[in-house]
């Protein structure tokens, strides 16, 4: 029977086609930072091969025009593993890490102790700078996926347009094109500038409109780096644009090009399945190298964190969870704060974004049954058809903080683009909501006025290309605590039966959700706040574009054959109610929110200062906070209407008890572990709250 295994092993990794690993690094890590388990990180590469009329592969955009002579399609993809020295001290457990931007997800000491293995694989591969594939993987190094690029049957250069942005940077020099903090994957075919456009833009509002739009002479601007020792036209590089007259940092430029680095970026999906698959599965590659985790897992759940939790939902709704012998990947998938899918399989992709203007992304079902979409004309569907149909659906677990709905679009996964109606949950998915909380959530504590321990009192960077900063001081409501409870359950749902609890999130039929302005919401107006935010046009709303005939909404896979796109149509927004405070309703328990100390929001409001562009218009996706006056009457001299921290608590030991019953009431819901809850409470015991 052990030999029959052994035999199954091998086969499945046969299957996986990841053809063969190379380990370029391992590196221990202490017992003491792992629950006392010794604990080592294995890096390398795994080399793929995928079958290009495979079922399970057919749906990779430009699949058939990146084949090599023998008919396969390969990539690298770099890995990194973190297992017990000793796998007989393994728990079965493998949780599948999607890397974000690259960045590896830091390993949780509580799943080391636990015995869980980590695994992080390479998906992304619109490799310019800073996104090059390296020749051997370390321990530490950033994960990047090597891929083909598109040629026609004929061996000629696959072409079309792209676009690219340059904002808030001025001066004389010269600037890169930038999606998010990497650079714009494609390069442009030709360095003459009169076949490119390049204009400025005074203004962007929020629903797409154009605002002071100026077309600079193709003699005026170059394909090139250039500084004071280098004026225009400067030295040749398709990397950057030189400016004849520099670039004012009051406005925007976008440049539209033809590009011929067609990557085939939805190889990404079926990379990150094979490797994860591999690991699982196989014992040896087919030149006989050991997988180092062979037998040692029984149970996968495949995790990603905003930019690649949508990762998950694109790869699962693709049918990526079904591999080449048709075996179900992963039983669990874990998409934190992420409710769309990933911008990925389609020709001339840019994944790095974050949903600015012109960033797919929220195109097709964003909800997980079938549900129509007449709005945007999409026949109805869901995330979960194709798993259903081959039976792979796993487990899933996601949760949401208020930023994802004011800057991230979530709603419509609420409630379908029509907003007519909230729309059910299959019974394999929970669906948590961690109400007024920033993209991640905050850094917790207590403290107002503790040097080293206060909260925050400056404005977060906003996320983005070069955004700008927030007016507010950044809101401190963690996710820590809730993320803790949520992975305990999880791990017993997936490997002992045991459900989680109940979703929890806002919605139109309990009156937590309506249209994302102030007078629906209620939001107060308080005194640190312009009267009338949020406005209509605050919130950033779904845009409608019209991406060309070659496009394919409902699967965001095909050709994006309009640079920029033009915009059909915006969608109406809908946010979680507020109470008298300003705080969201509709969310699971959270202490901080339970017994607050001021409004926390999950938007702010973009400065001006040295990044002009966005002034006014909502910090992308991070929150605020405005903290409530110690006594009524400071918070009376200031016309807030919000209780004081006195009116509310009393003092210091009234405060205390607040944290105290909040505790109690997570623990009682599930969302608060006990060892947590004590933390809390003793350290709220130790702030100088009302003290």
């Amino acid at each position: 029977m052990a030999g029959m295994g052994v035999v199954l092993l091998a086969a499945g990794a046969a299957q996986a086609r990841v053809t063969r690993i190379v380990i370029d690094e391992t590196r221990p890590l202490p017992a003491a930072d792992s629950g006392g388990i010794a604990f080592e990180q294995v890096a390398g590469r795994a080399f793929g091969e995928l079958d290009p009329a495979s079922p399970a592969n057919r749906i990779v955009n430009d699949i058939q025009l990146v084949r090599e002579a023998d008919g396969k399609v390969r990539y690298v993809a770099t890995f990194v593993l973190t297992k017990p020295v000793d796998l007989a001290r393994a728990s079965g457990l493998l949780w599948h890490e999607v890397p974000n931007r690259g960045l590896r997800r830091p390993n949780v000491v509580a799943e080391r102790a636990n015995g869980d293995i980590d695994l992080t694989s390479a998906w992304q591969g619109d490799n310019a700078g800073a996104t090059a594939v390296r020749a051997t993987m370390g321990v530490a190094e950033p994960h990047w996926l090597q891929l083909p690029i598109a040629r026609n049957p004929d061996g000629s250069p696959v072409t079309g347009e792209v676009f690219g942005r340059i904002v808030n940077r001025g001066g004389p020099g010269s600037q890169p094109l930038i999606v998010q903090t990497n650079p714009v994957p494609y390069k442009p075919a030709s360095l003459d500038t009169r076949r490119a456009r390049l204009v400025s833009r005074v203004a962007e509002s929020t629903r797409g409109e154009v605002i002071g739009e100026t077309e600079i002479p193709p003699g005026d601007w170059a394909w090139a780096r250039c500084d004071a020792a280098n004026p225009f036209p400067g030295r040749p590089d398709p990397t950057h644009v030189c400016l004849k007259n520099g670039f004012d940092a009051a406005k925007l430029y976008q440049v539209v090009y033809t590009s011929a680095d067609a990557y085939a970026l939805g190889i990404g999906f079926a990379a990150w399945r094979d490797v994860g698959t591999f690991f699982k599965t196989a014992r040896v590659d087919d030149a006989g190298t050991p997988n180092p985790v062979a037998g040692a897992v029984t149970h996968s759940i495949g995790r990603g964190v905003s930019q690649s939790g949508n990762f998950l939902r694109g790869w699962l709704h693709l049918g990526f969870n079904r591999d080449e012998a048709g075996r179900q990947v992963h039983d669990g998938l874990w998409p934190i704060i992420a409710g769309r899918r990933i911008a990925l399989n389609f020709r001339w992709a840019q994944p790095d974004g974050v949903l600015e203007l012109y960033q797919a992304g929220s195109e097709g079902p964003q909800w997980w049954l079938p549900h129509p979409d007449a709005l945007r004309r999409v026949p109805a569907a869901g995330l979960l058809d194709r798993c259903s149909e081959t039976r792979t659906c796993p487990k899933i677990v996601e949760h949401f903080g208020s930023a994802e709905v004011w800057a991230l679009k979530l709603t419509p996964e609420w409630i379908g683009t029509d907003a007519r109606t909230d729309l059910p949950l299959p019974p394999n998915v929970r669906r948590y909501y961690i109400a007024s909380t920033n993209h991640g959530g905050g850094a917790g504590g207590f403290d107002t006025s503790v040097p080293g321990a206060a909260l925050p009192t400056t404005g977060p960077n906003c996320p983005g290309n070069n955004y700008g900063t927030g007016l507010l001081p950044a809101n401190p409501v963690p996710h820590t605590e809730t993320v803790n409870a949520l992975r305990v359950h999880f791990r017993n749902w997936v490997m002992k039966g045991i459900a989680p609890p109940p979703s929890q999130w806002p919605r139109l039929g309990d009156g937590t959700l309506a249209p994302a302005h102030k007078t629906a919401l209620g939001f107060p107006t308080l005194p640190q706040l312009r009267p009338t935010v949020p406005e209509q046009d605050f919130i950033l709303p779904v845009l409608d574009y019209d991406w060309g005939s070659g496009f394919h909404a409902a699967d965001g896979s095909g050709v994006a054959g309009k640079a920029p796109p033009p915009i059909r149509d915006v969608l109406a927004m809908y946010a979680p109610k507020v109470d008298e405070d300003g705080n969201e309703l509709g969310g699971v328990p959270v202490v901080l929110l339970d017994a607050p100390l001021g409004t926390y929001l999950g938007w702010n409001i973009t400065a001006g200062g040295a990044r002009p562009f966005h002034q006014g218009q909502i910090c992308n996706y991070v929150g605020g906070m405005i903290p409530f006056a110690r006594t009524a009457a400071e918070r009376q001299a200031n016309g807030d209407p919000r209780r004081s921290l006195e009116e509310r608590y009393r003092n210091h030991d009234g405060y205390v008890e607040a944290v105290r019953r909040a505790t109690e009431r997570a623990m009682a819901a599930g969302f608060l572990l006990r060892e947590d809850a004590e933390r809390l409470v003793r350290q709220a015991g130790e702030s100088r709250v009302l003290r």
